[in-house]
């Protein structure tokens, strides 16, 4: 049961949809197994559980460069209450970009761990390609590299969304020089970062994660304008038992001191970053 009641037009920015693979099959480069259970119907239930009025559908590496399930679920959710980051490269033509754009895409994923199909030095042509549409590009990284990417991700030419706090795979203070490249970013005005999957990288653990939790809380201070919340569902990388979505949103109260700022992180800006 959740503890803090959840803002009308709350918004999930961060969850993926898998479907019968005899109808999307899955890409030759997925690195992991793939949860197919995890539908349309089972996430309506948490989405009706939590209280969430949109979604926001993240294009699993599972499918590769093939947006079909991503889509066909953001046509069923409807454009009134769903959008999607898809998985697109320089080669995709700007016809499906349009296409992919009409039908609810927001922004490039940029997956630059295993099963991703860019790498760092084609993330600027990347980046280039879809700022016409005012796309986004959604990078997923170690942060340990934060230093010595920041300056690519400064230099692209559309806004950019850090994904899971950072995701530092090596434990760290806020005030480590990582961390403090990534509030640096946050200065442009141009980066943003995903409140999300906290479990993905803590060394502490749950119910609180408190190494992790430590970052999202000076993140969400340098700059609560630039933050949105994902529930990650359905945490395909987490081992049994995942966790609990209603649990981790409830973090976010814990992040995000005063109603106001979470109802900036859930509703006002994720309504800004996808166009809602």
């Amino acid at each position: 049961m959740m503890r803090h009641p959840t803002p009308a037009g709350a918004t999930d920015c961060h969850m993926h949809i898998y479907g019968p693979e005899a109808r999307y099959p899955v890409a030759p480069t997925n690195p992991s197994p793939v949860p197919f259970t995890s539908d349309l119907p089972a996430y309506r239930a948490v989405k009706a559980r939590l209280g969430l009025g949109r979604t926001v559908v993240v294009q699993p590496t599972a499918y590769g460069l093939d947006n079909a399930c991503t889509m066909d679920a953001v046509a069923e959710l409807g454009l009134d209450a769903a959008r999607a980051v898809v998985a697109v490269t320089v080669e995709t033509s700007i016809a499906e970009l349009q296409r992919l754009h009409a039908a609810g895409a927001r922004g490039a994923r940029a997956f630059m761990l295993k099963g991703g199909p860019v790498p760092w030095e084609g993330l600027p042509a990347l980046a280039a390609h879809v700022a016409p549409l005012g796309w986004h590009v959604q990078l997923q990284f170690d942060g340990g590299e934060m230093e010595a990417r920041a300056p690519l991700i400064a230099s692209l030419p559309c806004d950019v969304v850090i994904d899971h706090i950072g995701r530092f795979h090596d434990p760290v203070p806020p005030s480590a020089p990582p961390v403090r490249a990534l509030l640096r970013l946050l200065e442009s005005g141009r980066v943003w970062v995903k409140a999300s999957s906290p479990y993905g990288v803590s060394r502490s653990g749950p119910p609180a994660y408190a190494d992790v939790a430590a970052i999202a809380r000076a993140i969400i201070a340098a700059a609560p304008e630039r933050v949105v919340w994902g529930s990650n569902w359905p945490h395909p990388n987490a081992p049994a038992p995942k966790p609990d979505e209603a649990t981790l949103l409830d973090l976010l109260a814990e992040w995000a001191p005063g109603e106001s700022q979470r109802r900036a992180i859930l509703v006002d800006n994720a309504a800004r970053l996808y166009d809602f």
